[in-house]
């Protein structure tokens, strides 16, 4: 459960303390930890080709298609016992108890997109890559993430997820008991770095 204190002035405190007081670091590091800590799945999307479709019909033609994602996406994460955290341009940010939680809101909220799609023009057309990690997370006030996890899935969400695709980090994948079938290994290279992923085979891809 969140921790009463865990806000984004008492977590400024804690790190100037920190900055001050450098022989107290470890100290520091273990009341920082108690207090905004949590062991929590993470679920990164991004809208697909956002750049060029604000290129070529406006932020307001932008704000709305954003608008549309958040009232798809927001009841699916609910239902699936996760919790938006934030959201930024055309990224939406959710954390959920269970790497599984987070598989099954994804797909739901593919699965919306791809109903939604078949009633609009292709210029209103919502798609998204999606990537989930799990492991020990700071959530600060409720509304931001930090972490290694946390940066691995947005990486995999942001910049390597394709249309339609569910990417997980190694750590994630390694909290289910997986049918094989239903996943491809995937070795990746980003910014210098070299990460095993985990793509789920089969998504909704309706145009």
């Amino acid at each position: 459960m969140p921790h009463f204190h865990n806000t984004r002035a008492e977590l400024n405190r804690l790190l100037q303390e920190r900055n001050d007081y450098p022989e107290r670091s470890t100290a520091i590091d273990t009341q920082i930890c108690a207090i905004f800590e949590q062991d929590c799945a993470m679920f990164i999307l991004d809208l697909s080709g956002f750049s060029r479709l604000t290129l070529r019909y406006g932020v307001i033609h932008f704000l709305a298609m954003v608008h549309r994602m958040n009232a798809i996406a927001t009841p699916l994460v609910k239902q699936h016992h996760g919790r938006i955290v934030k959201q930024e341009a055309d990224n939406l940010f959710a954390v959920f108890p269970t790497v599984q939680g987070a598989i099954d809101s994804a797909v739901a909220i593919l699965k919306g997109f791809a109903a939604v799609n078949t009633r609009l023009p292709d210029e209103q057309d919502l798609y998204a890559g999606i990537g989930i990690g799990y492991g020990k997370t700071l959530v600060i006030d409720e509304t931001d993430l930090y972490g290694s996890e946390m940066n691995l899935a947005c990486k995999l969400g942001e910049d390597l997820a394709r249309r339609g695709e569910v990417l997980l980090t190694e750590a994630a994948f390694g909290q289910l008991q997986p049918d094989p079938q239903q996943w491809e290994r995937l070795d990746l290279t980003i910014s210098e770095l070299e990460l095993i992923a985990y793509k789920l085979r089969t998504t909704p891809t309706a145009h």
